[in-house]
């Protein structure tokens, strides 16, 4: 028997979990997403890509600014679904909405839960250096990514894994564990484990104050920060008072120097321990580019330092 769904998502990660429930046999009622805004420095208002996606599939879309206003409640009630799906909608739910009779709230998170609860999972395991990360599909509770986990799958991590490549991987599995899912949960088989509070950590939003590069650190973990950030945030250092951002970075070894200082004309700064090799680069409202045009372009002596 087919699922009636609700869907709640609003970046590109919740896009392939969208496509692979509309193409399996359940019935997607309507798709809540975060309201039109502004990107691009604010010259224009743009839909989110889940609200774009889903007019592309003919499916209902809703952006409310809140569910405080009854009418969102009372519609939802109307359309009766079985199960509501929440993949980074962005919006923490009301009790008023998660305690309504017969209807499931499952969410689909981006980390090994109880690990790294919160908004930044996919950040905060890169930065940590963290071997493995994966996918959690739990039941969503009042308190924040704390409710039982139905599955799991996990994923690799390496020091070469950047935020984009670990998105993708963790979403495009996303879509093959909802689906394993739904088809425990309408056969009846879906047992939830509640997770363990002791074993718990929090992945706070991305601060701007941590973007900044501190050469003082060890290399891999000055290549775990750019890795973490280089999809939207960028992880940066100052040049003639211009924000730099690292896009495309590697940990070179067994080179030494005083840390934040240009070691070569293959653009290596020196660390703490070991050194840091840049490949691609940006500067602040330029397009981005590669290392040696950067430094044919701006000219830069070997043992300048780099804050």
């Amino acid at each position: 028997m087919a699922l009636k769904i609700i869907f709640m998502g609003t970046p590109d990660f919740a896009v392939p979990i969208l496509k692979s429930i509309h193409e399996s046999e359940h019935e997607i009622l309507e798709v809540y997403t975060q309201p039109p805004a502004k990107k691009n420095r604010g010259l224009n208002i743009q839909n989110s890509s889940i609200h774009d996606f889903s007019i592309k599939l003919n499916i209902p879309v809703r952006h409310p600014i809140s569910f405080k206003e009854s009418k969102e409640i009372e519609h939802i009630k109307k359309l009766n679904p079985d199960i509501v799906i929440v993949v980074a909608y962005g919006k923490i739910l009301p009790s008023t909405l998660l305690n309504m009779e017969k209807i499931l709230f499952i969410n689909v998170h981006a980390s090994l839960l109880p690990k790294w609860r919160g908004a930044a999972p996919i950040h905060r395991a890169i930065m940590n250096m963290d071997n493995e990360s994966g996918i959690s599909i739990m039941k969503i509770v009042p308190k924040l990514d704390s409710g039982p986990v139905l599955l799991q799958s996990k994923i690799k991590i390496t020091q070469d894994t950047s935020y984009e490549e670990l998105a993708k991987k963790m979403s495009k599995q996303g879509g093959v564990l909802i689906l394993d899912a739904l088809k425990l949960i309408e056969e009846k088989k879906a047992v939830f484990i509640e997770q363990n509070e002791s074993e718990s950590t929090y992945a706070k939003k991305i601060e701007k104050s941590e973007c900044k590069i501190n050469w003082n650190k060890n290399a891999n973990e000055v290549i775990a920060k750019i890795n973490a950030l280089n999809s939207n945030l960028g992880s940066w250092f100052e040049m003639n008072r211009n924000r730099v951002k690292i896009i495309e970075a590697k940990e070179i070894k067994n080179i030494k120097g005083k840390p934040g200082t240009l070691l070569d004309k293959n653009f290596t700064i020196a660390c703490s321990n070991n050194a840091v090799r840049i490949f691609i680069l940006k500067m602040e409202g330029k397009k981005q580019i590669t290392a040696q045009e950067f430094l044919r372009g701006y000219k830069i002596k070997i043992g300048a330092s780099l804050t």
